[in-house]
């Protein structure tokens, strides 16, 4: 049974393919077209996942959509009229542009953008293979579906879906049944800890949706001290881990702009200006909503936990992008393991929904056969992949020097190249699903230097200097560099030897063997140009890094890299980065590529086993670089 899964209309816009059970392809809508969060209906995304499928539109069985846009419309409806007549005119607005898609009329209306769509072909009757999952079923089926876990409490929180904006549900599988979810607590709109951060995100003068990450890198520059007056006046938490906004001063349900904002300043200070400089008063604002959130998350796992019984946690929706958070619940939590989903947010809403569909709507049997993969997300690698013809054919289109190695030698060559200090941007195999680079479409770095930092951010990045960069490690090492321990009882790694974290999806602090004594305040603005360990480069200035162990059967040829840059230098890890400029999507095609890498401070490119470069001093003359 072919399943074609897909979420749009709101957030990034993605389309997967599960074949009997089994995931098969994912993409993003933004990455083939290239505009950054396209929330359009994901033709592109469908093409492209269907192509790498070998099937048509009339191959598949059915087609899963990540929510009900009706039971969406119905939460608009009821809030217009709980509020009447505040809000009118936001209502108005939210409810014409909505229709205008055609979104909330029936399934049919859905099916004719299906039919519609350049990939379909003679058949059409979209309303009967046409499958709509509720959004935090679609959210939860996409974390547990594919964990390594044959039972887990599952914790859902996000911005809102059709009412719910936080749940909790169990995964279970039974013999002759299979794998089912039931979910068994929710907080509904307008209380939601995804839209509590995002008001932050936007008072703090970083844009909603994507400057998410700036507050939670921000944040280790402050001190919480503003965090009663945010438990007082903006959210109030009850001791069941449930919560409640104030809507007088949060006004997301009822006005176009999120928040009242004579009040928030009033308790916080001038609301900051997207140009305007960072400052200390900023810092501590981030720190204190950090704080805020990573508490409240860790006490709805205390609840997951209390509510199953289960030894195991998985996590998704858009807040399980918090990586520092997801570190505490895995650190101080009551679960064994933590799993994340790696496309959390609502991108990895169409793979739920998919998985949904053959799980929950055609009640088909679990597959659990997955060889060498220590989870049902083929290491995230769904996305497209690129030949040597296409790569040389990109190369010699913009006239970009180039050597082809033999593909043993393309990972030797990258080390040496890293151990001298290039930029290098990395595009090997299949494109990641989800927003983390893990080694497909990577920018790599020497870990060591702590000037790295600021070059890749401002010559190669282009965003704010004070943003963190994550450390590729060697799975078998990583307890020897951070303190990412494992549990006696875990099924994600053998007891001892630390923890996995293959998706990005968990913060640790560096050992403090690795760390140098430093009398200056690496806390400070600019902190990070200071030497405070072995590897300044991808460690923030609190002292910790986003990590993601590397193992060889995921990615042969990037562990392959890390290791012998370890050889090298005897360092385990690399830093690695998304390969993409400030503003864009992470490149797809190697014409993507090349024009990244032309347009920034990249010193070589290797994309597959060709590695190119732009200056005559740069050349390689068929030998790996001194």
């Amino acid at each position: 049974m072919l399943i074609l899964g897909f979420s749009c209309y709101y957030h990034n816009s993605a389309a997967a393919i599960v074949s009997d059970g089994e995931v098969v392809a994912a993409v993003e809508e933004e990455r083939l077209t290239r505009v950054k969060n396209d929330s359009r209906f994901p033709e592109n995304a469908i093409r492209a996942c269907l192509d790498w499928s070998g099937a048509t539109l009339d191959d598949v069985d059915l087609v899963a959509f990540y929510e009900k846009p009706q039971r969406k419309l119905a939460r608009i409806l009821s809030t217009a009229v709980r509020n009447y007549p505040r809000g009118s005119d936001h209502f108005r607005a939210i409810f014409e542009n909505r229709n205008e898609r055609g979104l909330y009329g029936s399934a049919g209306l859905v099916g004719k953008l299906l039919a519609a769509s350049p990939t379909a072909g003679a058949r059409t009757a979209w309303d009967k293979r046409l499958v709509q999952v509720p959004h935090h079923l679609s959210h939860a089926a996409s974390a547990f579906y594919p964990s390594p876990f044959e039972s887990a409490a599952v914790l859902v929180a996000d911005g809102v879906g059709e009412f719910a904006t936080t749940t909790i549900g169990a995964g279970t599988t039974t013999a002759g049944n299979g794998k089912k979810i039931r979910l068994l607590r929710e907080l509904r709109f307008p209380h939601s800890l995804g839209l509590l951060y995002s008001c932050f995100t936007h008072f703090l003068g970083f844009e909603v949706n994507d400057g998410e990450y700036k507050v939670m890198g921000l944040a280790p520059y402050g001190r919480p001290r503003f965090r009663e007056s945010i438990l007082d006046n903006v959210v109030h938490v009850r001791a069941d881990g449930s919560f409640t906004i104030d809507e007088s001063l949060l006004t997301y349900p009822i006005a176009r702009h999120m928040y009242d904002r004579a009040r928030m300043e009033a308790l916080f200070g001038p609301r900051r200006e997207p140009d305007e400089p960072l400052t200390q008063a900023h810092a501590d604002l981030a720190a204190s909503i950090q704080q805020v959130v990573e508490e409240i998350m860790l006490e709805l796992a205390n609840q997951a936990h209390a509510s199953t019984g289960e030894r195991n946690l998985v996590l998704a929706g858009g807040v399980a992008l918090n990586c520092v958070a997801n570190g505490r619940i895995q650190r101080e939590g009551p679960f064994d393991d933590v799993w994340v989903q790696p496309a959390p947010g609502d991108s990895g809403g169409a793979l739920g929904a998919a998985l949904e569909a053959w799980h929950g709507h055609a009640a088909q049997p679990s597959r659990t056969a997955r060889g060498h993969q220590a989870d049902g997300m083929c290491a995230a690698r769904l996305g497209p992949a690129y030949g040597l013809r296409e790569v040389c054919s990109a190369l010699r289109a913009r006239d970009v020097s180039h050597l082809v190695v033999s593909p043993d030698e393309v990972a030797p060559t990258a080390a040496a190249l890293l151990a001298r200090g290039r930029l290098v941007g990395w595009f090997q195999g299949r494109m990641e699903f989800g927003p983390r680079a893990l080694g497909s479409r990577s920018i790599l770095a020497d870990p060591r230097p702590a000037a790295v930092q600021k070059a890749l951010n401002l010559k190669v990045k282009r965003r704010e200097s004070f943003r963190p960069f994550a450390a590729a490690v060697l799975r078998d090492r990583v307890a020897d560099w951070f303190a990412l321990e494992g549990r006696e009882t875990s099924v994600l790694g053998t007891p001892g030897d630390g923890y996995e974290s293959p998706y990005m999806s968990l913060v640790a602090r560096i050992l403090p063997a690795r760390s140098f004594d430093t009398e200056d305040d690496v806390r400070r603005f600019g902190g990070l140009d200071v030497q405070r360990n072995e590897i300044s480069a991808c460690t923030h200035v609190d002292g910790t890094s986003r990590i993601q162990t590397v193992r060889p059967q995921d990615d042969g040829r990037f562990h392959a890299l890390i290791t012998e840059f370890d050889k090298l230098t005897s360092i385990p890890l690399v830093l690695n980065t998304s390969f993409n400029r400030r503003g864009e999507p992470i490149v797809c095609t190697p014409q993507d590529a090349v024009d990244c890498f032309l347009d920034t401070d990249l010193d070589y490119l290797c994309m597959e086993n060709v590695v190119a470069w732009k200056s005559p001093e740069a050349a390689l003359t068929g030998r790996r670089p001194d």
